[in-house]
């Protein structure tokens, strides 16, 4: 089986890196899937989005992203985001508790937040 070296990447921390089957994103430009093989690519991520990350080997990853960007140059995939976290890690009360925030930034990572769990419990 074609594989594919993944890497999340936040500003503040690595979530993950490995060997991945398919890695999906949502862009600006809509919702993207890479395989093995792909086309060398750059695309910028949408500000409350959702990434997810099919291993080779484990349970699919799935993390909320709030902006940066997506590469694909060979048979790796590098998600460099300004916010990440994965979805496990979400508090959802607390995430839907910041939903009306006046905070465009605080409503807008609750809103990737809550999609990225509802994404995981699919």
């Amino acid at each position: 089986m074609a594989e594919l070296t993944a890497q999340l990447v936040a500003v503040d921390r690595m979530l993950w890196k490995g060997q991945a089957s398919i890695v999906t994103a949502q862009t600006t430009e809509g919702e993207i899937g890479i395989l093995p093989g792909h086309e060398p690519l750059l695309g910028q991520l949408k500000d409350n989005g959702v990434v997810t990350i099919r291993p080779t080997d484990g349970e699919r990853i799935v993390a909320a992203v709030q902006g940066g960007f997506l590469s694909v140059v060979g048979e790796k995939v590098t998600i460099l985001a300004d916010y990440a976290v994965f979805a496990s890690e979400v508090d959802s009360a607390d995430a839907e508790s910041h939903l009306h925030d006046e905070d465009r930034v605080v409503k807008a990572r609750s809103e990737a937040e809550l999609a990225a769990v509802r994404r995981l419990n699919q």
